[in-house]
């Protein structure tokens, strides 16, 4: 991910040079902790790719993980609407908080390490989608199969499903002959991130947005 390398617009700070910033996991919008961060932190965070803070305690710059190694690596950062807080959205390695747990916020005894997919980030997917499906710039395969209409993204979709189907058998293959599966795993995933984004585009051609079908899903988790 791209990490941002210049400072937020019209950062209110307080009367000690400091502003809030809440920290945000990008995986699942889990909010971690909340520091402060002077001017100098703000900078040395997006100089370093790794959230800084100002200790208001010891009145020094600290680099969150200096000593335990459970640093948070930058994804994104802005501020909000008065410019009074920053929302830092990062890649945690690690335990955030000092009693071990995922989150400031957990209980003490919680867990810290999360079975963590990423499906955050298939917003990002989607807007480009959405994008390339309204302003349909020139050379796009995305907006190639939106222009092409059910037919070119649907077939798309049915083709991949196969080849989906097909890479799962070789992995299966594979895992019954104990063999090496690292090759059979790796052409699954590439196949079923092809069936998943194939999906999309259709819904964007079809101007139906994943949030209905997410509905649906929560809906028969229940049932």
């Amino acid at each position: 991910m791209t990490q941002p390398r210049s400072l937020p617009r019209d950062v209110a700070w307080d009367g000690a040079g400091l502003v809030p910033a809440v920290i945000q996991d990008v995986a699942d919008g889990r909010v971690l902790m909340v520091g402060y961060m002077n001017a100098e932190a703000l900078a040395a965070t997006l100089a370093s790719g790794e959230v800084h803070f100002h200790s208001r305690e010891r009145d020094r710059l600290w680099r969150k993980g200096e000593t335990s190694g459970h640093v948070l690596r930058l994804v994104g950062l802005a501020a909000d609407c008065d410019g009074d807080a920053l929302l830092v959205t990062v890649d945690p390695v690690g335990p955030t908080c000092h009693r071990g747990t995922r989150s400031c916020f957990d209980p003490d005894g919680a867990p810290a390490e999360r079975d963590r997919q990423g499906f955050a980030w298939l917003e990002t997917l989607w807007m480009t989608i959405q994008a390339r499906a309204v302003e349909r710039p020139e050379g796009s395969y995305t907006a190639r199969l939106v222009t092409g209409g059910v037919d070119a993204a649907g077939r798309k979709v049915t083709e991949e499903a196969t080849e989906v189907l097909i890479a799962a058998k070789d992995d299966a293959a594979a895992e019954g002959a104990r063999s090496d599966r690292r090759a059979t795993r790796e052409a699954l995933a590439g196949e079923a991130a092809d069936l998943l984004y194939h999906a999309l585009v259709l819904l964007a051609e079809r101007s139906l947005p994943p949030a209905a079908v997410l509905q649906v899903l929560q809906a028969r988790r229940g049932a």
